[in-house]
């Protein structure tokens, strides 16, 4: 439930959901991977084997089982997959996520007055809500005892919003992590595209740094600003999440810096390997594995890698906005049976 940070800030890539019903497949050779024999298939091996267990298909879990023996992981690939060019019309588009890491308190304060909220018990799941114009205008959650943390910045907690899960570090080091647990059920809209609509910035001038700026030149302004986008998210507080693990992404596993990638699943099976052939700065040809699904990855060529926490993070994901291919590694069976009647 991560957002695209590139999608998020602009708003380019909030695009109609793509037909799912007659996408265009093509069965490839790994001969046709660019650079796919130089990469580590080792640890996309490892990452694969994070979440597969999770994966029930028979097909899938036998296919588990065989990469937990710890084969030859090119040779486990190589034998029991097909790469396969899942097409829908539509451009690829790659773009970063990351996450965040902000300074907070246990207890409000002066400085930390931001509150971080877990789920009121009357939210139900897949109901719309208060809006966070709404939420944010009146006291209907405060004094409810229903807040995790305070923050010290709001530009920050808006896009622990987006991100959807986070560290938060106290005054005495110690660090909690949070992650999405429900939402108000509105629509997102993108602060940075109404910034550009209003003529305040060009598209391309438009980053997560220049927002967090212009909000803090202009905090009447810039609150406002902020509720334009009336969606507003709820965490848990995650206490058994190890500190060198990532956060938890769509299939309830941390997630791996540059080798998870965010997919729509209607297209992509979450837990499928995926070969990444990303042009732009950084090009990239690497095999990662399908383990997040996010509002703003809509489409068969659309992807959002998983770069990191913290603000290093951050600051790379927000730069990922670039052209390239995507395919998705099936089982062989499967990725036969996905051609069409005489392609076979």
């Amino acid at each position: 439930m991560i957002r695209a940070l590139g999608a998020v800030v602009i708003g380019l890539a909030m695009t109609a959901p793509a037909n799912a019903r007659d996408p265009k497949v093509t069965v490839l050779t790994f001969d046709q991977l660019q650079g796919w024999s130089a990469d580590d298939h080792q640890a996309a091996l490892d990452v694969f084997l994070g979440t597969c267990g999770d994966m029930k298909d028979p097909d899938w879990a036998s296919l588990c089982a065989l990469a937990s023996q710890q084969p030859s992981a090119r040779t486990f690939f190589e034998l029991f997959f097909r790469p396969v060019l899942i097409e829908d019309g539509e451009p690829m588009l790659f773009t970063g996520y990351f996450e965040p890491e902000l300074d907070g308190s246990l207890v409000q304060t002066p400085r930390f007055r931001i509150p971080i909220y877990r789920k009121p018990p009357e939210l139900q799941r897949g109901t719309r809500w208060l809006s966070r114009t709404q939420i944010e205008e009146t006291s209907v959650l405060e004094g409810r005892g229903l807040e995790i943390a305070w923050v010290d910045d709001p530009v920050e907690a808006f896009f622990l919003q987006i991100q959807g899960s986070g560290r938060i570090k106290l005054p005495d080091g110690r660090m909690i992590r949070v992650g999405y647990s429900a939402a108000n059920g509105h629509d997102y809209r993108s602060i940075g595209a109404e910034l550009v609509r209003r003529g305040v910035y060009q598209a391309h001038q438009v980053s997560a740094q220049v927002l967090r700026s212009w909000v803090g030149r202009n905090p009447v302004e810039g609150r406002t600003l902020l509720q334009h986008n009336p969606s507003f998210v709820f965490f848990r507080k995650l206490r058994s999440l190890p500190a060198d693990k990532g956060p938890l992404g769509a299939m309830n596993r941390s997630v791996t810096a540059m080798r998870t990638v965010a997919v729509d699943p209607r297209f992509t099976p979450l837990g499928a390997p995926v070969w990444i052939e990303k042009g732009g700065i950084g090009a990239m040809r690497r095999l990662m594995v399908a383990q997040d699904t996010g509002s703003a990855i809509k489409g068969a060529q659309r992807a959002d890698i998983f770069v990191g926490t913290g603000d290093g993070a951050g600051r790379e994901a927000g730069r990922i906005r670039d052209p390239g291919r995507m395919v998705v590694l099936m089982p062989i069976q499967r990725a036969y049976a996905m051609l069409p009647e005489g392609a076979q």
